[in-house]
C-alpha cells in the first residue's frame, strides 16, 4: 500500500507533539526537518545500495565483493552517499546513551560526505541548550522510533513529490504555531500563488529570491511552470536567506521536491549578494520576494578614522536611485533597489512590501521619484490585513520591469502609467488569519494581465499625476473602494414604503439571479413599493425569494450548464492516468468552464474562474496520484487516509462522512444512520421517563409527580433492552467498517474505479459551485431584508406601540394604586 499525503501528515505533525512543550514551533522545527531529511536520504540510499549488489551478485561476485563494492561513492552520484553511522538502521541499533550525539555525528557524516550539502547540516544541533536543558534521550529515542514507522523511498509514495508536499504542509503548520517568528520564514502560499501568476515565470527563465525563507516563491514557480504545460526543471532557481536555519530549511526543502539544481546561498542579501560572476552581479528574468519589514539599513557607525563601518558589496550598481540614512529602519527600498539591479532587461519583478513606502518622505521619497522618472514601476497592488505571520498590518505587492536599454521595458502601453489595484477587501476572513480565496487571485491577475480599470478596484495613472501629487503611490487616493453608504429615505422611515430608486439600483443583482422584483412588492405610488400583503414576517421574504419560480429556473440552468461542461470535459481528468505532466490541463479547464458558466449570468467572471481554481488547488494531489497510479491509485490512497485515521483514532471527523465513502458504501452509511437516530430516540425516551429526583427544603428525596410516572416499569425495561440491542448493533457495524471498505473497493475494476473517481471529484466541485450560488442568493435575501429592517416599522408604528405600552403601563400602577 503507497503512502498517501493525509498519511504522512499526520505522521509529521505526530513527531512535532513529541517536541511539543519543550520548546515552540520556531526552536523544533529544525529538529523534525533534519530528522525527515535523514531519514529519506538513508532509505534512498538503501535502495540504491541493494540494487549495486544485487548487480554486482549479478556479476557473479560473492556477496562480500557485493558489499565492498556497495559501499563505494561511485554509484550514488545521482542521490546522497550515506556512510554507516549515519544510515537509519545504526542509529535505530546504537544510539541509546548521549542520542543527540549520535544524530549530530550523523547529520555530519552526510554532510561531510556530499559536497551539494556543505553547511547545510550544521545548523541542527540535537545537543544544543533548549532553556536549563537539552532535549532528553528519551524524547529523541521516541523520535527515532516514530520515524522508523515508514519507510521514505519514492516507490512507497502515491505520488513521485509526496514528501515535497508533506514538507511544505509541515512548514506551514510551523509557522502558524510560531506567530510572529513564522513570518520569518513563511509567505502564506495563496499570497505566493498569486505573486507568480503577476509575473509568469516560463521554463526558460531564470527566477531569483533574495530572501527566500523556506522556498515556497521559487518552488511554486517552478510548479506554475509544470501547470502551463512546459518544463519547470528546465528553469534555473536561485535564492539567498541570511537566517542559516532558514537557509537549510530551504536547502532541504528544495531536495526533498526533486529540485536538485537551485542554487540558494547563505548570506545578508543587502550586505554581501552571492551571485555575481567575473565581478559583476548576475542577472535574472524574474525575482519573485518578501523580504523582511523595516530592518535597519546597516548601521551608522564608524571607524576610528571617521569612515562609516558599513560597506555592502556593488553599493554604486545596487542603489542608484538613493539611500535611506545609515541604520535608519528603512531598509525597504534597499532591498527594493537590489531586485531591480539584478533584473535582466526588460525583466519582471514581484515583492510584498510595507504600505509605508508608499508615501514616507525624506530620502524615501526621492527614491520613489528616481523609479518612477526612470518608469520603473507597473503596478501597486494592496492587499487585506492580517494575511501575514507575524503582522496584522496590510501590506501591497509591487511589480517592475527593468528598462531595455535606454529605453522603458514596460509593454508600448502601459509605459508612463501605473496600474493601482485596492485589493484589501478582497479576503476570506479565517479564524486567526485572513486569506485569498481563487476567486481573489483570479480577480487581482486578471486585472493586472489586462492592466484594466474597474470602479472601486482600480486605477490607471499616469507618472506625470504621480510627480504632481508628489510622488505619493497611496493606493485609496488613486483606487477609493470604500462602499457607498447604505442609504436611508427619511420619509420612508417616518411612513413605510421601499423606495423604488434602491430597487432600481439592485436590478442587475435581481435579473442576473432572475428574480422579479415585483414578486415581492407592489406599487405604492409613484415613488414607493409595499411589501405584497401575505409577507408578514422577515424568514416569509426569505421563504418568497427561495422558492420564486425565476429564481429556482436560473440556478438550475447554471446547474444544466455544469453537467454539460462535465460530460465533455471530465475525460480530461482521467486521460491524465500515464501522463508524463499535467500538460495545461488547468488553463484548459479555467477557460472551457468560463464559456460554459459565464452566459448564464448569475455568477460573475471572477467568480466562475475562482471555482476552477479552488477545485484545482484541492484535487491537484489527487491528480498527481493518478498520473503516478491511475484511477484504482487515487481510490486506494482515499482508502488508505480513511483506514489510517481510523487506526490513529484521529480521522479528521467521521469517515463516514468521508467523499468515497459516501458514494462507495452509501447504502451502509444509510443504515448506520438510521440505527444511530433510533438509538438516539430511545435513549431520549428512557430519560424522558426516568426523571432527576428533586431534593425538598428538608432535604428528603421528593417524590416524582403522577405525570412524570407515565411509563411504567415493564416499557421502561423493554425500551431499555432495546436500546442495549441497538448499541451492539451500531458497534457491530462499526467495527465491521473497514473489511466492508475493503471489500467495496477490492471489487473495484479499473473501468470502476475512472468512474467513482468521477463521481467523487464531480460532487467536489459541484459543492463549491453550489457555495458561489448560494452566496449569491444570500446577497437577494439580504437586500430584501435590510429594505424589511429599515422600512417595514415605521415611525407612526413606533408611536403607537410606545402609546400602547404607557396605557398598559398606567393600567397596571393604578391596579396597584400608584396613581
Amino acid at each position: 500500500m503507497p503512502l498517501t499525503l493525509p498519511q504522512l501528515e499526520r505522521h509529521l505533525f505526530k513527531a512535532a507533539d513529541i517536541l511539543r512543550g519543550k520548546m515552540d514551533a520556531s526552536e523544533f522545527k529544525e529538529y523534525i526537518f533534519g530528522m525527515l531529511f535523514l531519514k529519506r536520504c538513508s532509505d534512498v540510499f538503501d535502495q540504491r545500495r541493494e540494487e549495486v549488489m544485487q548487480r554486482e551478485l549479478t556479476a557473479c561476485k560473492t556477496d562480500a565483493e557485493a558489499r565492498e563494492s556497495a559501499e563505494l561513492k561511485r554509484w550514488y552520484g545521482q542521490s546522497f552517499y550515506v556512510p554507516p553511522k549515519s544510515r537509519w538502521k545504526y542509529l535505530v541499533n546504537e544510539a541509546h546513551v548521549d542520542v543527540g550525539g549520535f544524530l549530530n555525528r550523523a547529520l555530519g557524516g552526510l554532510e561531510s560526505n556530499n559536497s551539494s550539502l556543505a553547511e547545510v547540516l550544521e545548523h541542527i544541533d540535537f545537543s544544543r541548550k533548549v532553556g536549563q536543558s537539552k532535549i532528553p534521550d528519551i524524547k529523541l529515542r521516541q523520535l527515532i522510533s516514530h520515524f522508523s514507522t515508514y519507510r521514505l523511498r519514492n516507490e512507497d509514495f502515491e505520488f513521485p513529490d509526496l514528501l515535497g508536499a508533506a514538507y511544505e504542509y509541515l512548514i506551514g503548520e510551523f509557522a502558524d504555531s510560531a506567530g510572529k517568528k513564522g513570518g520569518e520564514f513563511y509567505t502564506p502560499r495563496s499570497v505566493v500563488r498569486m505573486m507568480v501568476r503577476l509575473v509568469k515565470p516560463e521554463q526558460h527563465h531564470s527566477v531569483y529570491d533574495p530572501c527566500v525563507g523556506s522556498g515556497g516563491m521559487l518552488i511554486l514557480a517552478k510548479e506554475y511552470i509544470d501547470e502551463h504545460g512546459q518544463d519547470g526543471n528546465r528553469a534555473e532557481l536561485f535564492g539567498q536567506e541570511a537566517n542559516g536555519t532558514v537557509w537549510s530549511i530551504a536547502k532541504m526543502n528544495m531536495l526533498l521536491h526533486g529540485i536538485s539544481t537551485a542554487d540558494l546561498r547563505n548570506e545578508d542579501t543587502l550586505a554581501e549578494p552571492q551571485h555575481a560572476e567575473g565581478g559583476e552581479l548576475m542577472r535574472f528574468d524574474r525575482v519573485l520576494s518578501n523580504p523582511p519589514f523595516s530592518i535597519n539599513w546597516g548601521t551608522a557607525d564608524t571607524n576610528r578614522g571617521g569612515q562609516a563601518v558599513w560597506a555592502p558589496k556593488f553599493r554604486a550598481e545596487r542603489f542608484r536611485y538613493g539611500e535611506v540614512p545609515l541604520g535608519a529602519k528603512k531598509a525597504d527600498l534597499m532591498f527594493l533597489q537590489h531586485m531591480v539591479s539584478v533584473l535582466k532587461d526588460g525583466g519582471q519583478l514581484a515583492t510584498v512590501m510595507p504600505h509605508g513606502v508608499l508615501f514616507r518622505g525624506g530620502e524615501e521619497r526621492a527614491i520613489r521619484a528616481a523609479m518612477i522618472e526612470a518608469d520603473l514601476l507597473e503596478a501597486v497592488i494592496g492587499l487585506p490585513a492580517n494575511l501575514f505571520y507575524g503582522t496584522g498590518i496590510p501590506a501591497c505587492v509591487l511589480v517592475m520591469r527593468q528598462r531595455q536599454g535606454n529605453h522603458s521595458g514596460k509593454p508600448s502601453e502601459r509605459q508612463g502609467r501605473v496600474l493601482f489595484i485596492n485589493a484589501d477587501r478582497e479576503y476570506f476572513e479565517g479564524r486567526a488569519q485572513n486569506h485569498l480565496l481563487p476567486e481573489h487571485i483570479e480577480k487581482i491577475a486578471n486585472t493586472f494581465e489586462n492592466f484594466a480599470e474597474v470602479p472601486g478596484f482600480s486605477a490607471i495613472v499616469s507618472n506625470a499625476e504621480l510627480r504632481d501629487n508628489d510622488c505619493n503611490l497611496n493606493i485609496r487616493r488613486y483606487a477609493d473602494n470604500v462602499p457607498p453608504p447604505e442609504p436611508h429615505d427619511v420619509r420612508a422611515h417616518l411612513v413605510g414604503g421601499v423606495p423604488k430608486s434602491e430597487v432600481e439600483n439592485k436590478a442587475a443583482l435581481f435579473k442576473a439571479h432572475g428574480l422579479d422584483a415585483l414578486a415581492l412588492l407592489v406599487e405604492r405610488d409613484a415613488y414607493y413599493f409595499d411589501f405584497r400583503s401575505e409577507l408578514t414576517t422577515r424568514q416569509a421574504v426569505k421563504n418568497a425569494i427561495e422558492t420564486y419560480p425565476g429564481l429556482v429556473a436560473r440556478e438550475q440552468e447554471v446547474r444544466d450548464a455544469f453537467d454539460a461542461w462535465w460530460q465533455v470535459h471530465s475525460p480530461r481528468i482521467i486521460a491524465l492516468a500515464g501522463a508524463p505532466g499535467l500538460v495545461g490541463l488547468r488553463n484548459d479547464l479555467l477557460h472551457s468552464f468560463s464559456a460554459a458558466l459565464e452566459p448564464t449570468g448569475v455568477l460573475g467572471r471572477f467568480q466562475v474562474r475562482g471555482i476552477v481554481a479552488g477545485f484545482w488547488d484541492d484535487a491537484k494531489y489527487e491528480f498527481m496520484t493518478l498520473m503516478a497510479r491511475g484511477a484504482r491509485g487515487v481510490v486506494d490512497a482515499w482508502r488508505i487516509s480513511i483506514r489510517t485515521g481510523i487506526d490513529d483514532d484521529q480521522s479528521n471527523g467521521n469517515p463516514l462522512g468521508h467523499k468515497l465513502v459516501k458514494l462507495l458504501m452509501g447504502d451502509f452509511v444509510d443504515a448506520l444512520a438510521e440505527l444511530e437516530v433510533r438509538k438516539a430516540e430511545l435513549d431520549s425516551q428512557i430519560k424522558a421517563a426516568t426523571p432527576d429526583k428533586v431534593e425538598r427544603e428538608d432535604g428528603e428525596e421528593a417524590e416524582p409527580s403522577d405525570d412524570e410516572l407515565a411509563v411504567d416499569d415493564a416499557q421502561l425495561k423493554e425500551w431499555k433492552r432495546q436500546l442495549v440491542a441497538l448499541k451492539k448493533e451500531v458497534k457491530a457495524k462499526e467495527q465491521g467498517f473497514a473489511q466492508r471498505l475493503d471489500g467495496a473497493v477490492d471489487a473495484l475494476d479499473d473501468a470502476g474505479a475512472a468512474t467513482l473517481l468521477l463521481a467523487v471529484l464531480r460532487n467536489d466541485m459541484q459543492a463549491i459551485l453550489d457555495r458561489y450560488v448560494s452566496a449569491q442568493r444570500r446577497q437577494v435575501i439580504e437586500t430584501y431584508e435590510t429594505w424589511w429592517d429599515k422600512y417595514r416599522v415605521t415611525l407612526n408604528d413606533i408611536e403607537q406601540d410606545r402609546k400602547g405600552a404607557a396605557t398598559e403601563l398606567d393600567s397596571f400602577l393604578r391596579a396597584l394604586g400608584y396613581v
